[in-house]
């Protein structure tokens, strides 16, 4: 079952990290957290892990939509793009397929929020490349 919606960049964690803060907000999605989940790992349990950035991503006009249609959506709204080091030149950008709200509650009034959500993400990673270079 593909769940994510994912691009692949020639960039360095860093560049690729503020490239998808930028998409992200010219797409209408304002960052409301941010794990370091390398950091985190590191110093909880002394894991190595190439950089790795959970963005908390947010529309507040479609979580409202979808919060009205399906209460107990904020489980699976797709607010989490993560951003990841692929070596030392290359970056991975994900986020979840927003049509995963619909497919798992089979509440077919989401069907429009998903695919406004869905298109935006899309918007943004398909803007990463040009950003970064």
């Amino acid at each position: 079952m593909q769940y994510a919606l994912t691009t692949t960049v020639n960039a360095p964690f860093d560049r690729a990290l503020t490239a998808t803060r930028e998409a992200l907000a010219d797409e209408g999605f304002g960052v409301l957290s941010e794990i370091d989940l390398a950091g985190t790992l590191k110093a909880k349990v002394d894991a190595d892990l190439d950089p790795y950035v959970i963005l908390g991503a947010c529309r507040p006009q479609l979580a409202e939509q979808a919060v009205a249609h399906e209460p107990s959506i904020g489980l699976l709204l797709p607010c989490n793009v993560v951003v990841r080091a692929d070596g030392a030149a290359r970056s991975v950008v994900e986020a979840l397929d927003p049509d995963m709200m619909v497919g798992v509650t089979d509440n077919d009034r989401l069907k429009d929020v998903a695919s406004d959500a869905r298109t935006r993400l899309d918007n943004a990673l398909a803007s990463l490349p040009s950003r970064v270079s």
